[in-house]
């Protein structure tokens, strides 16, 4: 059973926005008073809150997916639909924000930052807001859109004072069960801790938090062990506090080579654009038990080494508790003056700003299909908002969604990708509105798709001179004499006969061509 989630996924729904109201005001000898429906209301965001009093993410691991509730639709007599209530979600402070495409939204390192993560959907205009003075009783409303639906990340990365960074079984969680009220588990084999431990460790006056995680290995940054995996927990401490184990009994290791073992590891990791290299950071050095006499001798000779390197250097024992005091008063030194540097920082207010590109176009037109099945694809906020907004079911809503679609210059911009009427068309991506493009017209100059300095209307003349009618004439009664001769010929063969003119005696040709053209049809 998990204890410890520092990485989880977020599956969030935010409220969709209520539908507007068709309503029409009645009042006595006022049978239509006038439109007065109401809007429909948001959505509920899903806002990320940095608290203080959580500490972990395993409450969302457990439960990953959350969603806010819907906004109700308008109702008539100008009521409104009351907006869906923000779902707030509180995290630890230190908490990473990344989207699906793993980029950072937020890294929320101060208590009380409020980051919304999924927006609710918009709620729908009632036909009250959207009439005007040229469409004084609309007869149609706007839907609500949906709100965001998607996967966040969330990165616990812990925020400490000082770091313990070591080798496995080197007494870093005993080191902060000694100075601490932290309970960590401690056994006598290696890779006791498997979850980053904080303690709280007062000082004298000062009062400051030490981070545990799992110990480093040689090959840690390739994939090794465990340590690496949790350092994301030490990128905020402003000291490292190395615990080198002088009683260790593995062949190959001793205080020297340990300790360039772990800077070489620290050295590998890669911190976020803006912090200060691990290695760059304030270091300490604690030889830890020298409680054992073989380890005190060995803490005596590795001191004048470590010093020569810059480091301060405490030979400590967790289990006697010697020299832990000293050690203490010195990482407090250490803090308080990183605190003190970080204070003389002017503060800056946090804003965030995401303006629009100067040259963002409101929609984009794309040919799509190939040659045999070609479609033209609409992308954008405003399109592919409306098109939902959209009640299909409506022709008034249809009509005005054409006309703010032709404001907006959809229409030029399918003309100018080469659509012409009867076009596929689809406004969105994947799942998005498919129908034939009938372009809105107000002159027939818009049909016009002749070379420049021409004009096809100027090309058709369909009025026939008067040498063309006589010639068409003559080539009528042509081919009705040759009809004619030819219907003739087959009477007098007996291929039939024309009764009437058989009593009477006398051949009646025109009858007889009449008559040969009905049974022909």
């Amino acid at each position: 059973m998990a204890t410890f989630v520092d990485r989880v996924t977020l599956h969030l729904t935010a409220g969709n926005g209520g539908n507007g109201c068709v309503s029409v005001r009645r009042e006595k000898f006022k049978p239509l008073a006038g439109p007065d429906g109401g809007n429909g209301g948001d959505g509920g965001d899903i806002v990320l809150v940095s608290d203080p009093q959580v500490t972990t993410l395993l409450g969302y691991h457990r439960s990953p997916h959350r969603s806010s509730r819907n906004g109700q639709p308008g109702m008539g007599d100008h009521r409104s639909g009351v907006s869906g209530e923000t779902l707030e979600l509180p995290v630890p402070v230190g908490t990473v924000v990344y989207d699906e495409d793993g980029e950072v939204l937020a890294d929320l390192t101060e208590p009380g930052i409020r980051v919304v993560v999924a927006p609710g959907g918009q709620g729908g205009l009632g036909n009250a807001a959207l009439a005007t003075t040229k469409r004084k009783a609309p007869g149609f409303a706007l839907l609500g859109t949906d709100g965001w639906s998607g996967d966040v990340s969330l990165e616990l990365k812990t925020i400490a004072d000082v770091a313990l960074v070591g080798f496995p079984s080197a007494g870093k969680s005993s080191l902060i069960a000694a100075v601490s009220a932290a309970k960590p588990k401690i056994a006598d084999y290696p890779f006791t801790t498997l979850t980053p431990n904080l303690g709280v460790v007062e000082s004298g006056t000062t009062r400051f938090t030490v981070a545990d995680v799992p110990g480093l290995i040689e090959g840690a940054s390739e994939g090794k062990g465990l340590g690496l995996e949790f350092l994301r927990h030490v990128e905020r401490c402003e000291a490292l506090l190395h615990v080198i184990d002088c009683a260790t009994l593995d062949a190959g290791r001793d205080p020297v080579s340990d300790l360039d073992v772990i800077l070489r590891e620290l050295e590998q990791y890669p911190v976020p654009e803006g912090q200060v290299p691990l290695l760059e950071r304030p270091q300490l050095i604690a030889l830890n038990k020298i409680d054992v006499p073989d380890a005190a001798e060995l803490a005596a000779f590795v001191t004048a080494e470590f010093e020569s390197r810059g480091y301060r250097v405490f030979p400590i024992s967790t289990a006697s508790h010697k020299g832990l005091r000293e050690l203490t008063f010195a990482l407090a030194d250490v803090v308080e003056q990183a605190r003190a540097e970080r204070a003389a920082e002017p503060e800056v207010e946090r804003i965030v700003l995401r303006p629009k590109a100067v040259d963002e176009k409101p929609f984009t037109v794309r040919a799509e299909g190939g040659e045999e099945h070609r479609f033209y694809r609409v992308r954008g906020a405003k399109p592919e908002r409306w098109v939902q907004q959209t009640d299909f079911t409506n022709e008034e809503a249809i009509g005005y969604l054409a006309d703010r679609l032709a404001k907006l210059g959809v229409e030029d911009g399918l003309f100018k990708a080469g659509a012409v009427a009867g076009s596929t068309v689809v406004i969105g991506g994947d799942g998005g509105m498919v129908f034939d493009w009938e372009p809105t017209l107000t002159s027939t100059a818009e049909l016009i798709t002749s070379a420049r300095g021409t004009d096809a209307r100027l090309d058709l003349n369909a009025r026939p001179t008067r040498n063309e009618r006589r010639a068409d004439y003559f080539e009528r009664m042509d081919a009705k004499a040759a009809a004619r001769a030819e219907l003739e010929q087959e009477r007098r063969a007996g291929l039939w006969q024309d009764d009437d003119a058989t009593d009477a005696g006398v051949p009646d040709t025109a009858a007889s061509v009449e008559q040969a053209a009905a049974e022909r049809d």
